[in-house]
């Protein structure tokens, strides 16, 4: 009787310990699984990141670029760049992209600047008030990004266009 206590315990033990190493080892896999969950949320509930991009070097004389506010354009943290009527430059969702320009304002005659750029994945809008006319042309907006899926993404600009 002593040794099929003995026995019984020994079994009891053996079993409780696999249980413990199966929990953690599920444990992580429903994790890893609901961090893959959550990315695949990120990405279809409509977010677009939008980052910063350098000067794009492209650009070799007219050119528009904007930041986010005032503090950033002086901090050279473009947001958007485009060579003044061709392509537009930005860095949308992690890529770099370079976009064609489907139509754009002439900045020298109207007050208000207007560009909208448009490829299979995005459509873009920058719409800015002339706030000062020197050498270069200073501008306040919004860009609007808008996505197939019906996410929008608008961020108050401030930038320049000049030659």
């Amino acid at each position: 009787m002593k040794y099929l206590i003995i026995l019984f315990s020994a079994f009891l033990l053996t079993a409780c310990k696999k249980d413990k190493e199966t929990v953690p080892g599920s444990a992580a896999a429903d994790s890893s699984q609901a961090v893959k969950d959550s990315a695949a949320t990120n990405i279809s509930s409509g977010k677009i990141l939008v980052e910063t991009i350098p000067f794009p070097k492209e650009i070799k004389e007219c050119s528009c670029y904007f930041a986010k506010n005032k503090k950033d354009f002086e901090a050279e943290k473009y947001i958007y760049a485009d060579d003044a009527g061709k392509t537009a430059y930005m860095m949308l969702d992690g890529k770099r992209l370079a976009m064609n320009l489907i139509s754009s304002s002439d900045m020298e005659v109207d007050e208000e600047l207007t560009k909208e750029i448009e490829n299979d994945d995005y459509k873009i809008s920058v719409k800015g008030k002339k706030i000062k006319s020197e050498e270069a042309l200073l501008f306040s907006g919004t860009l609007t990004i808008e996505k197939p899926d019906g996410s929008v993404f608008t961020t108050p600009i401030y930038g320049e266009c000049g030659c």
